[in-house]
């Protein structure tokens, strides 16, 4: 057997209409004795056939068996094209496809050598010379075997220099076996790395008629071509250590800075836990980091001299705590409150504005193809500021929103929904309009139909403030003038807020007096949020606790109340010492409580004598 070394060998079989059936059958079995003779296997040589007439045939690539065996069946199974005969054009697919790295041979830089072994009986009707020149460019060494009428020209045209060690020509089919082991003899030839000194510092692989040197493993071949140097696993930067790499003889091992340990991985690090110890003494929390821990205090609580105890600190005056109205502190912690009539926020901070008053508000927005779906969203986002201001439910304060564009749309009227969670969870569902801006024919909606009692407005009897907050970002196609003068005039407070291309004029037109609280505007969408503010108030009428009872202040239980609240005044101000400081620097105050308090006792004799 051959086994000077891996060899990738491709057979190039001419099947035209010259080359007769029991013909071919000797070109069978010319390939499977010289492949019975071949080390064939994945790492040994690898070898693959194509048959050629007019088209090209692969039969089976480099990489499809790698036994003696298999490729015997599948050579006996090729049936003949019987064509014409394009030498030329089977050369062209050896190069460019059967001998790719796709196909199974194996890289130009590992030094095995492409072999073409060239079988034809006939004159190609195609050229050959150009392409098989590119072919040897390529690496590819050809040998050319032409059977009887082959034409000798072309042979050498075909073929690798030498000519006399790669052309072949067999005088019939019924000789080309005893020309196979000829042939085996010029494919395999010496055993170099067995017959001459070859220099490898490792190993020496036999190609025909050369040889080339491989290192061990964890080693790389130097550029004199035969010693080795170790390889260094580390520097390429693919070890995937976390910490650092460590090269040893052509691999590597990972290790970790001091204060972690290797993960199971091998690449990873783990910081150790130093506070799992337990021996810590840190009243509240252990925290660890490398070569040590420290202690720390919960929040609220400032750590102590000793590094490990603990004492509770007055947050209301050490942190920015954001209570609208007053911080109380509490151990490690602390609260806001607000004052009385006023409800706490869902944020913990800021105070109702409108725990005890009611409002029918609709709320107007601009759909129109100028918004942009991005900003569509933070409009969506303001409005649910907004209802966040509020205590909605259906005796208390009523939402409902109106989109618009070149038409309206209502998206929930005032009687829809019933608590602040489902009117944000449907405003977020609302979807863009887009197309133009008829803010007109939005108010004349809003006016016409969203503060109906159809759609839930309550009647104008219960003194409930009707609120349209108008949103747009620039100018209306259409006239708004008199559905915002009909909105007023029906009794609609009206609020308008402008963005970016916004008219001032159109929005002053739509506000309601006085129109600096009324109307706002904001440069962009992301700085508008800060708007909401300005609105806490004002959208919160003080008139808005429904229907009020009207007191005369001189009727009898009136004055008795101020009576009552003017001795609580004057008693205080008694405790505190303000009153003699005030006695003390000013006569006429003297006179004048004095005066009062005889006025009162005389009021509250008559109001006795009358009962």
């Amino acid at each position: 057997k051959c086994r000077t070394g891996p060899l990738d060998i491709v057979f190039v079989i001419d099947s035209s209409r010259s080359v007769r059936p029991f013909e071919f059958e000797t070109m069978r079995r010319f390939m499977m004795d010289i492949i019975g003779n071949l080390d064939v296997g994945p790492n040994a040589t690898r070898v693959g056939v194509i048959q050629y007439s007019s088209q090209v045939q692969n039969i089976f690539s480099l990489k499809t068996f790698f036994t003696r065996a298999d490729m015997e069946r599948a050579i006996n199974s090729i049936i003949p094209l019987a064509q014409g005969t394009m030498t030329g054009l089977a050369i062209q697919y050896a190069m460019n496809v059967a001998f790719t790295t796709q196909e199974g041979a194996r890289p130009l830089h590992k030094g095995i050598p492409r072999i073409a072994v060239i079988v034809t009986d006939g004159r190609p009707q195609d050229r050959v010379t150009e392409v098989a020149t590119q072919a040897r460019n390529a690496g590819i060494e050809i040998y050319a075997v032409g059977i009887q009428r082959a034409d000798m020209s072309s042979l050498r045209a075909m073929a690798s220099p030498p000519l006399e060690e790669h052309v072949f020509l067999v005088e019939s089919f019924e000789l080309i076996q005893q020309f196979a082991k000829q042939f085996q003899d010029k494919l395999c030839g010496v055993d170099v790395c067995v017959e001459r000194e070859h220099g490898c510092q490792h190993s020496c692989i036999s190609t025909p008629g050369s040889f080339y040197c491989e290192c061990n493993p964890g080693y790389r071949l130097n550029t004199d071509g035969k010693t080795c140097s170790p390889i260094d696993a580390c520097a390429d930067g693919r070890h995937g250590c976390q910490h650092h790499c460590v090269s040893v003889r052509g691999s590597y091992s990972c290790r970790c800075r001091p204060g972690y340990y290797l993960s199971q991985n091998k690449r990873s690090c783990t910081m150790i836990d130093y506070c799992s110890f337990g021996n810590h003494s840190c009243q509240h929390e252990c925290v660890s980091i490398p070569n040590g821990h420290y202690c720390r205090c919960r929040s609220g609580f400032t750590l102590q001299p000793d590094s490990k105890s603990c004492r509770a600190t007055d947050l209301c005056n050490g942190v920015d705590h954001g209570c609208e109205f007053k911080c109380v502190s509490t151990e490690g912690s602390y609260h806001c409150v607000c004052p009385e009539g006023q409800q706490l926020q869902a944020d913990g901070k800021t105070c109702s504005k409108c725990g005890a008053r009611h409002v029918d508000l609709v709320m107007v927005i601009d759909g129109s193809k100028s918004v942009r779906p991005q900003n569509f969203e933070l409009v969506k986002q303001f409005v649910n500021r907004i209802v966040d201001l509020l205590e909605v439910s259906p005796h208390g304060t009523r939402v409902g929103l109106v989109q618009y564009s070149s038409r309206v749309r209502t998206e929930f009227p005032l009687n829809k929904y019933h608590s602040a969670d489902e009117i944000k969870k449907a405003v977020m569902d609302v979807e863009y309009m887009e197309k133009g801006t008829m803010t007109g024919l939005a108010l004349k909606h809003m006016v016409e139909h969203s503060f109906s009692e159809l759609e839930g407005a309550r009647p104008l009897s219960q003194n409930i403030p009707r609120i349209g907050l108008v949103f747009t970002d620039g100018r209306s196609q259409d006239d708004i003038s008199e559905w915002a003068r009909r909105a007023k005039e029906s009794g609609i407070v009206m609020f308008a807020v402008g963005v970016g291309k916004a008219v001032e004029e159109e929005l002053r037109a739509i506000a309601s007096e006085p129109v600096e609280q009324h109307f706002s505007y904001s440069a962009d969408f992301t700085t508008m949020t800060h708007l909401v503010e300005n609105f806490s108030l004002n959208i919160c009428p003080e008139e808005g606790k429904g229907e009020m009872e009207i007191r005369s202040p001189c009727a009898c239980e009136a004055l008795v109340q101020f009576q009552t609240n003017t001795v609580a005044i004057l008693q205080n101000l008694t405790e505190r010492n303000i009153l003699w400081d005030c006695l003390a620097h000013a006569v006429p105050l003297t006179r004048s409580l004095a005066q009062m308090t005889a006025r009162l006792e005389d009021l509250e004799k008559q109001i006795a004598n009358k009962k």
